[in-house]
């Protein structure tokens, strides 16, 4: 009877490894936060229990080097992308790279989409200002960006790395083009300190920095997990919107081969439901039919009609150009 149980439990292990090695396998590489990938992780096991899904995390521009490297192999470690700067979509298409294929959801998306489907908008990240009414009157500190770069922030504004932040990428596109490298050589003359979001919000709440340009959901973040003062300013010159992608890889280039699970993944990212814990995350939705901001927001809306426009062509063409530019006239200037 003992070596019966003893087979019994054998077979049914050997089924669950079995059952376990057919699930098929996606690999999803994001920028998005550890901390929200780990949540998102919880729901898409509940959510999708036929299916292994992981995430990769890392910066845009780190993704982009590891894609770039993984290229030259003619394989992807991945099967879904989504990551920050929607540009890095249309080189990827370019290449061919990506699967194209209709989502259900589509016709509920407001904002821009590969007409193709080669990539979709999943998420709304906002770059803005932000400062520490506790240290600083609202009176004190610039309400745009332009102001951003004059004098009276000279040695106390701090903003992101856009040689590692896709966001960061997009916001020095889109200020080049309203201002010119100008903007970057007066940002290199006030010393501006690049570091990560979580550094610059703790300079904010010290007081070593007045103001910095940072992404909303980091300060939206802040406020609702600390109680933190510290305060969100849409700029007067508009807020630089990031409606970052998410994209399928084509199966000969993929990590796993499953293009169908991915759309169905992909459709349920861009579902009512799925933007529900986008939107939880602190980051905006992109569906029409989805009034409701993140934390302590502003309306979705109300940001997007006073947004500062992004050429993301153009954001493309001139990455290596941008990056070089800001590296000269702003790192290396600021030492």
């Amino acid at each position: 009877m003992k070596k019966f149980a003893v087979l019994i439990l054998t077979a049914w292990m050997a089924a669950g490894a079995a059952w376990a090695a057919e699930r098929p396998k996606v690999t999803i590489y994001t920028s998005m936060y550890e901390d929200i990938i780990e949540a998102m992780t919880d729901v898409l096991a509940e959510k999708f229990p036929d299916y292994d899904v992981e995430f990769f995390y890392g910066g845009t521009g780190t993704l982009q080097a590891k894609i770039a490297a993984e290229m030259d192999t003619q394989k992807l470690g991945c099967d879904i992308l989504m990551v920050a700067d929607p540009s890095y979509a249309l080189e990827l298409k370019a290449k061919a790279l990506l699967h194209p294929y209709v989502s259900k959801e589509a016709a509920h998306l407001a904002f821009e989409y590969d007409a193709e489907g080669c990539w979709y908008p999943v998420r709304v990240s906002n770059m803005i200002l932000a400062y520490n009414p506790e240290k600083y009157g609202k009176e004190d500190v610039p309400r745009t960006f332009g102001d951003f770069a004059g004098e009276s922030m000279k040695g106390v504004g701090s903003m992101s790395n856009p040689l590692t932040s896709g966001t960061a990428l997009v916001a020095i596109s889109a200020l080049k083009d309203k201002y010119g490298y100008g903007y970057y050589d007066r940002l290199g003359a006030n010393r501006v300190m690049v570091k990560s979001g979580s550094v610059a919000l703790t300079k904010l709440e010290t007081g070593e920095c007045k103001e910095i340009m940072i992404l909303e959901e980091s300060v939206l973040k802040k406020r609702e997990e600390e109680g933190s003062a510290i305060e969100v300013i849409y700029p007067e010159d508009g807020t630089i919107c990031v409606p970052s992608p998410i994209m399928t890889v084509k199966d000969e280039w993929s990590a796993h081969g499953h293009e169908k699970v991915c759309e169905e993944l992909t459709d349920w990212f861009l579902s009512a439901e799925g933007q529900k814990y986008i939107v939880k995350a602190w980051m905006h939705s992109v569906r029409k039919d989805h009034p409701e901001a993140p934390y302590d927001a502003a309306a979705t809306a109300g940001i997007v009609a006073n947004s500062m426009p992004v050429n993301w062509q153009r954001c493309l063409d001139e990455r290596a150009e941008l990056r070089t530019n800001f590296e000269e006239r702003v790192k290396n200037a600021a030492r």
